[in-house]
Order: structure tokens, then sequence, then C-alpha cells
């Protein structure tokens, strides 16, 4: 799910000229972790008694994976019915992420529209929706009651 989000935000960031693609796919660009400059939080946390559940890594389960934005993921556990969690998508524009990826050795630079990253959007800052669901035998239930 992480990484789906992480194409969806290059899919719009390309419509917008931000991201450029050249000889890439989208999923090939989110394989180089371009995903990671642009969404460098994890997808969600499991929800507990008090906000953030902390139970996310146990011995038996996938190990955390340490790549850029995959090692900010809170979970590697396959979701169970009954289990909340937050679903938390988000796109900012952080000076030093972006000036890491945009430096000439960086395997980004080549993907990004340098001038429009440095005319349009330092500053700028990002947002994150945030959707709190429950999983069920059959799908979800999504408590986020606010209209998007």
């Amino acid at each position: 799910c992480h990484k789906a989000a992480e194409g969806a935000i290059l899919r719009a960031l390309i419509k917008e000229g931000v991201v450029l693609p050249r000889d890439k796919t989208v999923e090939e660009l989110v394989d180089t972790r371009l995903g990671a400059v642009f969404m460098p939080h994890g997808l969600g946390h499991f929800i507990g008694i008090d906000t953030h559940d902390v139970g996310g890594y146990l011995p038996g389960h996938p190990p955390r994976i340490m790549e850029p934005g995959l090692k900010s993921l809170r979970t590697a556990r396959v979701m169970k019915e009954g289990m909340v969690i937050t679903v938390e998508p988000g796109c900012y524009f952080i000076d030093h992420l972006l000036d890491g990826a945009l430096d000439p050795g960086s395997v980004h630079a080549r993907h990004l529209n340098a001038e429009l990253i440095n005319s349009e959007y330092r500053g700028f800052g990002g947002v994150r929706l945030e959707d709190v669901v429950a999983v069920t035998g059959t799908g979800c239930v999504n408590f986020t009651i606010c209209p998007r």
C-alpha cells in the first residue's frame, strides 16, 4: 500500500511537471525511492488506546525495511479483521530532501524539474490526508467523516 501511495503521488507530480519520468515507468521511479523524497513518512500506524499503537513489528512477522520512506513504516504486518489503522498519504516539499535529490550525483536529479521546484515549491510545505479505518472480513470501514 505504501508504494502504491508513492506511485499515486508521483503520477500527480508528473502531471504537474515536477517529476520527469524520462525513460522510467512510475513503478521504476518508486523502486528508486523517488517517492520517499515527497512522502518520507510511513503510510499509517495502528490505532491503540492512546492513538498510536507501537505493536507494528513483532517476532514472526516481516521485518522493517531500511530504505528511504519504507523505514518509516510503523508495521509490516498482514492486516486482519478487527485491526484499526490510519491511512495517511502525504506530499511534502522539504528542502533538505529536495537538496539531496537535486544533487547532480543523485539518481533522482534527472527526474526532477529543478527550475519548477526551486521557483514554485520551495517553502510550500505539504499536505497529508488521514483516514482511520477498521479492517473487516470484506474490506474496511472508514471512520473519517471529513469530506474530500
